[in-house]
């Protein structure tokens, strides 16, 4: 679906409005769920990224932004920035399981108690593009896990051994005696009630503090005996100049130890236009998509198919699409070098997905294919884009359910936003699709911190802390606080939107002059309204 950014390439949709409500996979209202949608023939990883940045999301070639003042759940756009994140206390867990399985081979007991990466696309309200067959969407399973901030650094051996001895002297401990029965006066070393701290003793410390001071003590106690002291420092660090978190790297290599029963690898594998190894592989692949969409969401074993594990149709061709297909190439290079004053050389339609300042994969539709001891047991299908890698759906076999895959792909696709960042510095974001308050088991996104929700009204990225407190008391909120504040790229002029009308690319304002019958400026006003003045400008609208 999606292909290399720039003008080598175009974009071509078809809108369908979204006046119709439908049924809600999360509070499972009949017609409460209300979307606007919109089917890509073809889709520039530029254009897709500003369309997201907008707040639209794919299915496939289906591309959807809920309608949020309206709809019943509302849906926000969630990125994490991937270069600060830390692992939280759940996260270090489900490396633990992942790790203990490989190393001793034991899967634990019980359902997968992890987060699912998802495109939820049920919610889409999905429609069909002129020409084109019935297109089936499906929503991953979803789970409740308690929202929670990463942890702090993890206790070291010597830190445990230190605290088995007990709390330090000089830290005031308030517990209740054991041995003390209710109603006893308290002891008289206690302080009486209403009191307050004992202002004779010194304040409280965190142990940890306490005991990092000790280690220090000693160590400089041994080197002044040795004759060394000079290279002590005479006083105590503070802990936060001396301890470091430690990245989210070591801890999943941590989680694949060597010489172990099973091995656990991820590969990725381009699937538009699709790599050889993507075709190798992919009835392996849509054994496992098969068996989850049974399991997880009990669909019949003939529902399926094997369009829907690609995600992306990528043998997909419209007939009438395809006989104008070379004529509309012409056309849109005719039209960019007259109007825009193009280079001819920048015209030409081109498969190429590399970008000179991208990454070396280049920019696309992938799958992250799990093997273990070489055999596929999930896939992740993730978009890489000019600045963030966006996941889309995630499947897994159902036998590994326990090992809470979901939470362990999205950490991994964290870390491969990471690698990728280091070839293409404004690579930096990990898109987690959307985050819907409204809907407690969908709220385990906001876990990976730090993380923005995307203003449904001005489209400017706001701190999922400050965007918390009003979604407790609205569904519905405008993040950006700023009364003044407006969408950059908000609809200016729609005559100036690209269409493509009988295998001619024409501004909407020529098309417009041209057309016979009743005038459809409502819904192409509509249309630019929600992909924004640039967007308008580059992709071409079909109009029959």
């Amino acid at each position: 679906m999606l292909k290399m950014a720039g003008s080598k390439s175009y974009t071509m949709v078809e809108y369908f409005g979204g006046d119709s409500g439908y049924r809600c996979g999360y509070c499972k209202n009949d017609e409460g769920n209300f979307s606007h949608g919109m089917w890509s023939h073809t889709m520039t990883v530029q254009d897709y990224q500003d369309l997201i940045d907008r707040g639209w999301r794919r299915s496939g070639k289906y591309v959807y932004k809920p309608k949020m003042n309206k709809t019943c759940c509302p849906q926000y756009t969630i990125r994490c920035h991937a270069l600060k994140f830390q692992p939280s206390k759940s996260h270090k867990k489900v490396l633990k399981k992942i790790s203990k399985f490989i190393s001793k081979g034991e899967l634990p007991k019980g359902t997968d108690d992890g987060e699912p990466m998802d495109s939820v696309c049920d919610q889409a309200g999905p429609r069909e593009p002129s020409s084109v067959g019935p297109f089936k969407v499906q929503r991953a399973a979803i789970t409740d896990i308690q929202n929670e901030l990463p942890e702090r650094p993890a206790t070291t051996q010597a830190e445990k051994a230190e605290a088995a001895d007990g709390p330090p002297t000089d830290c005031v401990t308030l517990r209740k005696d054991p041995e003390h029965v209710a109603g006893e006066p308290t002891t008289a070393g206690a302080p009486r009630a209403g009191m307050g701290a004992d202002p004779g003793r010194p304040p409280c410390r965190k142990a940890k503090d306490l005991r990092k001071e000790r280690r220090l003590q000693k160590e400089q106690n041994r080197q002044q005996s040795e004759g060394d002291a000079s290279i002590v420092s005479p006083t105590p660090l503070n802990p936060a100049q001396t301890t470091q978190p430690k990245p989210l790297e070591d801890f999943i290599n941590e989680s694949l130890p060597d010489n172990s029963p099973h091995r656990l690898e991820v590969r990725l594998v381009r699937s538009n236009p699709p790599s050889p190894q993507f075709k190798a592989s992919f009835d392996a692949s849509y054994q496992v998509y098969k068996l989850y969409q049974m399991a997880i969401h009990k669909d019949p074993p003939d529902k399926p198919s094997e369009s829907q594990v690609r995600l992306v149709p990528v043998n997909f061709k419209d007939p009438q699409f395809t006989a104008s297909y070379q004529q509309s190439v012409v056309l849109y290079a005719r039209y960019q070098m007259a109007i825009h004053g193009d280079d001819p050389s920048e015209c030409s339609e081109s498969e190429d997905e590399h970008s000179p300042d991208g990454p070396e994969v280049g920019y696309g539709s992938f799958h992250q294919q799990y093997l273990l001891d070489g055999r596929i047991v999930a896939v992740g299908v993730i978009d890489i884009l000019p600045t963030c890698v966006s996941s889309v759906y995630f499947y897994y076999h159902p036998d590994f359910a326990s090992l809470s895959l979901g939470s362990y792909s999205a950490l991994r696709e964290i870390a491969f936003t990471r690698q990728l960042q280091k070839q293409s510095p404004k690579l930096s974001f990990y898109y987690l699709g959307f985050y819907i308050h409204s809907c407690p088991k969908m709220r385990y996104k906001g876990q990976y911190r730090p993380s923005d929700l995307l203003c449904p009204e001005t489209y400017a990225w706001v701190s999922i802390e400050q965007c918390i407190p009003q979604l407790e008391n609205s569904r519905y909120a405008r993040f950006n606080q700023d009364p003044e504040a407006e969408d950059s790229r908000v609809l200016k002029e729609v005559g100036r939107a690209l269409v493509l009308h009988r295998r001619t690319v024409m501004p909407y304002a020529t098309y417009s002059r041209k057309r016979k019958g009743s005038s459809d400026e409502a819904e192409v006003q509509q249309y630019a309204d929600l992909v924004g003045q640039d967007c308008a400008e580059r992709i071409l609208l079909y109009r029959a």
